[in-house]
């Protein structure tokens, strides 16, 4: 299925589900809620207590990077399927180190990893994944250009996968054990996140940027701030902000 086909076959479904969750929670709906509402296996019967319950989901992408598919892709050969269930990538940045120059640095990577890549490159092959070769970009810049679409559920072994925010995925960085689970094609369970609100006013000017207003945050949240929550902003202040800003606060 197309990206396009796949989101519009999603937003179809926002106008039943959107209404189901208002209706349970007796409230209006955040975005982070109306995205994993359109998401759930069971919206009916889910229980939604923040930080306390968990959701089933059916995520919409799951992305790789080379250091942990190897791994990935060995417990998805064993469950037997013929293909992924879900659209997958697996993208090979990891293993490259950045300290001589990028040609020479890609060069050494290759040389190193040949044995890697190409079994990734011949599962990715065998089991409909997508192959974003080594020097193809990293990983989370390749999503935000690429497979990021507003409203939709996408996991991914990298810590920097909710970059995907900044085109409003919403983008959550798992184990690779999390990702066979959705390749495969059952359902992911997260602990139903605590929100975080946070109301941006006046405008980035100056030599202000996006970088300013998360580290301002992380500053306020501390490290363990955002532990099993996800920070929505909001406000007029959101609006001097770029996709690419956006990427970087999220």
């Amino acid at each position: 299925m197309e990206l396009r086909d796949a989101a519009q076959e999603l937003y179809s479904r926002f106008e039943t589900r959107h209404a189901q969750a208002r209706k349970r929670l007796g409230r209006p709906i955040t975005l982070t809620e109306k995205i994993l509402f359109a998401h759930l296996v069971d919206p009916e019967s889910v229980e939604w207590e923040r930080g306390k319950s968990y959701l089933e989901l059916n995520p919409d992408r799951v992305a790789l990077q080379d250091a942990t598919a190897q791994m990935a892709l060995l417990q998805f050969l064993l469950a037997g399927r013929d293909q992924v269930a879900i659209p997958s990538t697996i993208h090979c940045d990891h293993l490259i180190r950045a300290h001589r120059g990028a040609q020479a640095d890609l060069d050494e990577a290759l040389q190193e990893n040949d044995e890697v890549y190409a079994f990734l490159r011949t599962a990715a092959e065998r089991y409909g994944l997508g192959f974003w070769k080594p020097g193809s970009g990293i990983i989370h810049q390749v999503i935000l250009e690429n497979y990021a679409v507003p409203g939709t559920l996408m996991i991914g072994t990298d810590s920097h996968t909710p970059n995907g925010g900044g085109l409003g995925m919403l983008a959550i960085g798992v184990g690779g054990a999390d990702a066979v689970d959705a390749m495969v094609g059952m359902p992911w369970e997260l602990l139903c996140p605590k929100l975080i609100g946070v109301k941006l006013t006046g405008s980035l000017n100056g030599w202000t940027s996006a970088k300013d207003i998360i580290l301002k945050v992380a500053e306020i949240l501390t490290v363990k701030g955002g532990t099993n929550a996800i920070v929505e902003y909001f406000g007029p202040g959101a609006e001097s902000v770029s996709c690419t800003g956006k990427a970087t606060v999220t």
